[in-house]
């Protein structure tokens, strides 16, 4: 699947909100998206990769973040933040998430 594919109410609350701290956190997201069935698939999948991510040691989140390595608390709050969007973003029933196409 693509971004494109996404629900607004998907893309917003991980896409931009990974924007809002990073667009290296945003490719992660968005490469993610390549990799999924469906929606539901990719918030799965984005809850792991958040998993990685908080695991990573310093060396690895230098490779992930393009020698820019964040902040380890900013990005944990980021991250955060997006679990709660997914949280919520599971409670909206797939009928009545917005779609671009």
């Amino acid at each position: 699947m693509d971004t494109d594919e996404l629900s607004t109410e998907t893309y917003n609350g991980i896409i931009i909100e990974a924007e809002k701290f990073s667009h290296d956190l945003t490719l992660q997201f968005g490469s993610l998206a390549s990799g999924c069935k469906d929606e539901e698939d990719y918030l799965e999948k984005s809850l792991s990769l958040i998993s990685e991510l908080r695991s990573l040691d310093e060396d690895e989140l230098y490779e992930v973040f393009f020698a820019k390595p964040p902040n380890r608390q900013s990005l944990n709050n980021a991250l955060d933040r997006i679990v709660l969007n997914i949280a919520t973003i599971r409670k909206i029933p797939k009928e009545q998430r917005h779609y671009e196409f």
